[in-house]
């Protein structure tokens, strides 16, 4: 709702006078918390209700976090705008402790993340990793129940609903590779709307834009899915883009993790250089790793 509410102010700034409204809707990918994401159909439960919203007409667009938006969308439907991201990375909350090295041997870190537990094992084996569902509330709510020693979360949710102070690390990006998109949202609606696109592309955010460009193409051409953890983050150094990637055995055992550094200017550029840098890893073996 946040994100929603944030988008129409956005908009409303934009064009004077246009009426705005909201459609609440709490789907699957909410209701379900009691299992990990990857056993009930992966983070398009989060968007699948709402682009049924739109095909019926209820609703004219849908805003999202980018990292929870598959790879491919279905037929009919476009990501029209990518806004300028937040914080991508990842943050470490915990009442006792200050950073990740603090914890203790057994300590319980709360994850719904198959890419932040793969990660965080590697550095951390003797940590114990236990699932973490619901939103920021519910998990903030459950480390302060005591729960956990110790939860991670998406930085940029953190901040935009004003909960910095709850941060105590943010997580170097070496360190935890974020989500493809991660920190960023992307505003979906029907590919036949061209009014809509041209409406809404004053929010797009060019850098943004590129950037998760690389990012998704690299997940995409890995054919990453909820149950394998990969991850990947693109930066600007001036006008050079230099991407980042991992894949890894869904049970963390094996790790591969690339690089790529490349002057890029256009969209179609970002997205050969995530396909350059999954090719790297694919002919290195990550295909071992890819469920079907």
């Amino acid at each position: 709702m946040w994100q929603a509410q944030h988008v129409r102010g956005q908009l409303a700034r934009l064009y004077r006078g246009a009426t705005i409204d909201l459609l609440g809707m709490t789907t699957r990918g909410d209701r379900v918390l009691d299992r990990p994401l990857a056993e009930i159909g992966g983070k398009g439960l989060f968007i699948k209700e709402l682009e049924m919203a739109m095909a019926d007409g209820r609703a004219d667009l849908a805003v999202h976090s980018l990292k929870d938006v598959p790879m491919d969308l279905p037929e009919g439907f476009v990501l029209a705008a990518v806004m300028a991201r937040e914080d991508p990375r990842d943050a470490f909350v915990s009442n006792t402790y200050a950073t990740f090295a603090d914890l203790p041997a057994g300590a319980i870190v709360g994850t719904s993340s198959t890419r932040r537990e793969v990660q965080l094992r590697a550095r951390f084996p003797a940590l114990v990793i236990k699932p973490l569902r619901g939103n920021v509330n519910t998990r903030l709510a459950k480390l302060d129940a005591g729960d956990y020693d110790a939860i991670v979360l998406a930085a940029a949710g953190l901040k935009r609903l004003s909960l910095d102070e709850r941060i105590r690390e943010l997580v170097d990006i070496g360190d935890s590779i974020p989500a493809p998109g991660q920190g960023a949202l992307g505003i979906e609606c029907r590919s036949e709307r061209a009014d809509l696109v041209d409406v809404l592309a004053p929010l797009a955010d060019a850098g943004t834009t590129i950037a998760v460009t690389a990012e998704r193409a690299f997940a995409r051409t890995l054919f990453g899915n909820c149950q394998t953890p990969m991850g990947a983050h693109a930066e600007w150094l001036g006008d050079t883009l230099w991407l980042r990637g991992f894949i890894a055995s869904p049970d963390g055992s094996e790790m591969l993790r690339g690089e790529d550094e490349r002057v890029v200017a256009t969209a179609d550029e970002a997205h050969a250089q995530g396909v350059a840098l999954a090719s790297d890893l694919l002919a290195r073996g990550a295909h071992r790793f890819v469920q079907p």
